[in-house]
């Protein structure tokens, strides 16, 4: 019996000497932390054509070609052999728009054409300001004027056309 006592004591010391064994191996291979995350949503920006308001090159007559300039103040000069008829109204386009408070955005136009019938002006445009920043409130206003190309071969009536202009967050 004694053997037998031994023999067990000496099988419950393996045994738990295994466990020691596993349980300092587990002890510092992983480690666990929480983490934080954040996420912040602006206000979507929505560019708005005001109503009523167009590039208007004004009346002009054609001559020889030239150019017809419209600041973006609206204002209109002339270049060439293209003469602007007395009390002709110029005016420059106007946008507004609504996003995020005090937030930076670029301003893109494109260039277009105006029509009539067959005939074509090709022209280009300039905004009143290539970037900009909203208010406090979210708000911002500008204009665009442009340059159109007279060539001298134009008929005489009502040209019409379109361009684009982007806002886009930066």
């Amino acid at each position: 019996m004694t053997i037998n006592k031994n023999l067990l004591a000496a099988v419950l010391v393996a045994a738990s000497l295994g466990s020691f064994a596993d349980a300092k191996a587990a002890s510092g291979n992983t480690s666990t932390a929480a983490g934080t995350a954040a996420a912040t949503v602006v206000a979507p920006i929505v560019l708005t054509h005001t109503a009523g308001a167009s590039l208007n090159f004004g009346k002009f007559t054609v001559g020889t070609g030239g150019t017809v300039v419209v600041a973006s103040a609206g204002t209109g000069t002339v270049t060439g052999d293209v003469g602007l008829v007395p009390g002709s109204s110029n005016t420059a386009d106007q946008f507004s728009l609504t996003g995020d408070n005090s937030r930076n955005f670029s301003i893109t136009t494109t260039s277009g054409t105006i029509t009539n019938g067959t005939k074509t002006m090709n022209f280009t445009t300039a905004p009143s300001a290539a970037t900009g920043t909203t208010s406090a409130t979210g708000t911002f206003s500008f204009s665009v004027g442009g340059t159109l190309t007279v060539t001298g071969t134009e008929t005489a009536g009502s040209y019409t056309g379109s361009y684009n202009a982007t806002v886009t967050y930066q």
